[in-house]
């Protein structure tokens, strides 16, 4: 039988090949005995498990099919799951999974190709750490699933768009923005929301229609995949564009002129604005895959700051346990703290909190990010993923054996410090750093860098190339 495998968000496979009807129900079962044992175990005491369940699906090919399939073998399961009524995004799923005190249970490949899809698991508002999902592992093939055709059905859109209007301050939007807001959602679960939540005479929704293919793009809020929105804003002459990757947990901007900005530029702008108007002051934490700008930002604002391996759930849990009070990785992912909110990231609130960003503050993202950059230094960042003939199976073996490859200084420039929190990063004493990062699920290599100049930060990247191409068959 095929592996089960939950990586670092989730359990993933193409569709007809991995991710099929029969491992779905193998899954599932998987996932109704880890709940049943859990549930036994936690027992007269209140646990973040006692609820009940919901499914959730996006607009992926068959995702509400392999759904309602879930639903019915947790049904079997005697665990009273309901199925959500339309494709609503993974934060949805996660606020509900805290609102209902039961696992939330996600049918998406979030930004994949068309061909893939997925399952992602939430519990008490956020992603379930490793100790859940390797649970569920353990519990896979040890019962045969079993179906009830019978499963409770129910809306939950207004629920979510009641929870978004909590959080944003749609007041100061709709009386203070200037211009236009152009929503990309990239086909994805995120389609609709910003019309239900905004004045329309600033509003324009490009690619919202359901089409499995994406448009011919992986649906990823990235620069190579946001051509569309580019040329949405110059056209409606906007103020600014916003994209939503498939499962609408991720975040892409486009400025005022067309420019894509990085994460590593959207981020520090969104922690200015925290600490600058929301008066917040605890502890920033990012994915170790995140530039510089942000702890640029928290050593001048006094703020505390700390790196963490990539995936959300990790800085989440930081938020979680009031550790943190601001959270961000590289792929898109924000979130903040506040006494209404969850501990998850969130593509259309961070989207929102961009407009209030440029409605209290008049200025646009272009403006917004001239600040930072005339204060905290330029980013110029990039990230390459190369094939290799097999996943790395022990990193820290790995990133042993690297270490001792490496030379005294990269581009004439000493190394400062290296960080082994997930793979390799080097940071070299101007600040400018490069990280090497194997999966260790897929068989891919993910190289970042990120400096102050486009043929420094290649220039980190080709150095990079040299060392894990060779050795490791990258193509």
């Amino acid at each position: 039988m095929d592996p089960i495998k939950f990586g670092t968000d989730g359990w993933r496979g193409v569709i007809a090949r991995d991710f099929t009807f029969q491992n779905v129900r193998r899954a599932a079962q998987a996932i109704a005995d880890y709940v049943k044992d859990e549930q036994e175990k936690a027992a007269r005491k209140k646990s973040p498990l006692s609820g009940p369940m919901v499914v959730g699906y996006d607009r992926r090919f068959q995702s509400d099919a392999f759904a309602r399939e879930i639903a019915q073998v947790l049904e079997a399961n005697q665990l009273s799951p309901t199925l959500l009524a339309e494709p609503l995004p993974t934060p949805a799923i996660s606020f509900l999974s805290r609102k209902l005190g039961g696992m939330g249970v996600m049918v998406t490949a979030s930004h994949n190709p068309p061909s893939y899809n997925g399952i992602k698991l939430k519990i008490d508002g956020r992603a379930a750490l490793e100790n859940v999902t390797q649970g569920v592992e353990g519990w896979v093939d040890r019962t045969a699933p079993t179906r009830s055709p019978e499963i409770k059905i129910k809306s939950y859109r207004a629920d979510y768009l009641a929870y978004l209007k909590s959080r944003a301050d749609l007041g100061a939007i709709r009386s203070k923005l200037k211009g236009t807001a152009v929503f990309d959602y990239m086909h994805g679960a995120g389609s609709g929301l910003a019309a239900e939540l905004l004045d329309h005479k600033h509003l324009v929704e490009i690619r919202a229609a359901h089409d499995p293919l994406f448009g011919g793009v992986h649906p990823e809020p990235i620069e190579q995949y946001l051509g569309a929105l580019s040329e949405a804003v110059k056209k409606n002459k906007a103020a600014v564009g916003l994209a939503l990757d498939g499962d609408a947990d991720r975040f892409g901007l486009v400025d005022e002129n067309g420019r894509y900005l990085t994460p590593c530029q959207v981020f520090p702008m969104i922690c200015l604005y925290l600490i600058e108007h929301k008066k917040f002051t605890g502890k920033i934490v990012q994915s170790v895959s995140l530039g510089y700008m942000a702890e640029r930002v928290a050593k001048d604002k006094g703020v505390a700051f700390e790196q963490l391996p990539v995936g959300f759930k990790h800085v989440a849990e930081r938020l979680a346990s009031g550790e943190a009070q601001i959270a961000g990785e590289e792929s898109g992912g924000y979130a903040w703290a506040s006494k209404s909110g969850i501990a998850e990231r969130d593509g259309m609130l961070t989207a929102l909190l961009f407009l209030e960003m440029m409605a209290v503050t008049g200025k646009t993202p272009s403006q917004l990010w001239k600040e930072v950059e005339t204060k905290y230094g330029a980013s110029v960042y990039k990230r390459i993923d190369y094939r290799i003939h097999k996943p790395v199976v022990d990193k820290p073996l790995w990133t042993q054996k690297l270490v001792k490859k490496l030379p005294k200084k990269i581009l004439n420039t000493g190394i400062k410090e290296l960080i082994q929190i997930d793979g390799l990063k080097i940071v070299l004493e101007d600040g400018h750093w490069l990280l090497m990062r194997p999966s260790g699920t897929e068989p891919l290599m993910r190289v970042y860098a990120e400096s102050d100049k486009p043929e420094r930060t290649q220039a980190l990247l080709d150095h990079a190339k040299k060392w894990v191409a060779p050795s490791l068959g990258a193509h």
